[in-house]
């Protein structure tokens, strides 16, 4: 039985441990470092799967342990137990941050639409409201061609069968349409 020994180790690293926490001793560190580190980037190579990044988190881990020392407590767990939760710990977070790209402010989906001017948006409101009017004096079944196919997406083929009407019918309508608001609009003097 190896017990009696295994707690002898266990204990010394405490001790080595709660060394670094209170007197900040370098020499105790060595020892946690030198014990703990190649575990720990073992630890990370099973996790990560990659050799620079394990010895990335290893070297974050062991300087966690470094600046949190004083915060271990015996009581609550051993040395083994603390560092690898750590190392845990870091690792997860350096997957979400692979997962999550930094955020790029120059990203064309952060960056507002540019504010229209006052000249061309009342252009556009003026071409707009001509648009509705010459909608407006179409027939209804062509207006109802027009709703169906470019308001609620129907093929031409759809449309047809909802309006129970040969599809031939709804292409005419639609030319016919489609003609009646050109003329209207060249009437009212809008270039396009």
């Amino acid at each position: 039985m190896s017990r009696p020994k295994e707690d002898k180790a266990a204990q010394y690293m405490s001790e080595m441990l709660c060394a670094v926490g209170k007197q900040r001793d370098v020499a105790a560190f060595e020892v946690i470092f030198r014990h703990f580190a190649p575990r720990v980037k073992g630890y990370m190579i099973r996790l990560a799967g990659d050799g620079p990044l394990a010895e990335e988190l290893m070297q974050e881990t062991m300087v966690a342990v470094w600046n949190k020392a004083d915060r271990f407590d015996p009581s609550r767990g051993g040395v083994s137990t603390w560092i690898f939760t750590i190392a845990r710990n870091l690792r997860i977070d350096a997957f979400r941050r692979e997962r999550r790209p930094d955020f790029d402010q120059n990203d064309p989906a952060f960056v507002p639409d540019e504010v229209p001017q006052a000249d061309m948006e009342i252009q556009e409101r003026q071409a707009s409201d001509q648009l509705h009017q010459a909608i407006a004096q179409l027939p209804a079944e062509q207006i109802t061609l027009l709703r169906l196919s470019y308001f609620e997406d129907h093929s031409h083929r759809a449309i047809a069968r909802i309006l129970d009407i040969p599809l031939g019918t709804v292409k005419s309508r639609m030319r016919l349409a489609f003609a009646k608001l050109r003329a209207a609009l060249d009437q009212t003097g809008d270039p396009s």
